[in-house]
């Protein structure tokens, strides 16, 4: 379903220490994003959490109050620091309970890999009242209760899970963009961006810097919601940069 009226927003939440240490590099977020943009979500705030109960808490709660839809990548899996369920839980003031189904799935998926023992039942405590997100990759199954999708953290699961979720939520109009860029310093023409998206009410720009050749550049991103303010907001930041005397070229560099 989709209200080409209203712009739907979700936020992320990355849970881990690995993450906050660098141990790991996140892949999660650029993913999610994409994945949000092509059902018609905008993604409006990331945050990146360790595993501590009440930091997970405040997030949750933050960020669910704030948006129509909250996700969380990491520690739902079968170890003493996967606390996202529990923290889940108590921010939503309901109990933790082992899914039947849960269990099932989990006990098919480990009769020839040593069964099921304490750890792995882990991966089928859910807040109370919630549903499964299917995971074809390794059998523990994403959770999901009222606006809130808690997945894997490992990025090829996530996109399972995210799969399975496809065309399931409410979304708006997709977000549509163009790009254009040159050796442009964005510092030498931030009076420009900003004017034009000031005449340009439907329209965002961001601005991406770069580095190249010895020389420095960016890309400028248009998006909108509205193909027509998209393609008047363009041609207005393309005039901009001509009439200021700068080279560019449609679609970046």
């Amino acid at each position: 379903m989709s209200n080409p009226q209203r712009i739907y927003t979700a936020g992320l939440i990355v849970i881990g220490d690995e993450i906050l240490s660098g141990r790991t590099h996140d892949r999660n977020i650029a993913q999610v994003a994409s994945w949000l943009q092509v059902q018609g979500i905008r993604l409006a705030e990331v945050r990146v959490v360790a595993d501590v109960e009440d930091r997970i808490v405040e997030a949750v709660n933050a960020l669910r109050a704030a948006n129509d839809y909250l996700f969380t990548t990491g520690g739902i899996g079968p170890t003493h620091d996967d606390i996202t369920v529990d923290a889940v839980a108590k921010a939503l003031g309901v109990p933790v309970v082992v899914h039947p189904e849960a269990r099932a799935i989990l006990e098919r998926y480990y009769a020839d890999k040593g069964g099921v023992n304490e750890g792995r039942l882990r991966m089928a405590r859910v807040p109370e009242g919630a549903e499964l997100i299917p995971n074809r990759m390794s059998g523990a199954p994403g959770i999901r209760i009222g606006n809130l999708h808690l997945m894997a953290g490992v990025p090829h699961i996530t996109a399972g899970m995210l799969d399975a979720l496809t065309g399931t939520l409410e979304g708006g109009a997709p977000l549509l963009s163009e790009t254009v860029g040159g050796f442009i310093p964005e510092s030498e023409i931030s009076t420009l961006l900003r004017e034009c998206e000031k005449r340009h009410a439907d329209c965002q720009i961001g601005s991406y810097p770069f580095f190249r050749e010895g020389k420095v550049g960016a890309n400028f991103v248009v998006r909108s919601t509205e193909r027509g303010a998209l393609d008047a907001c363009m041609a207005d930041l393309c005039d901009g940069l001509r009439d200021a005397g700068y080279a560019y070229t449609e679609g970046g560099i």
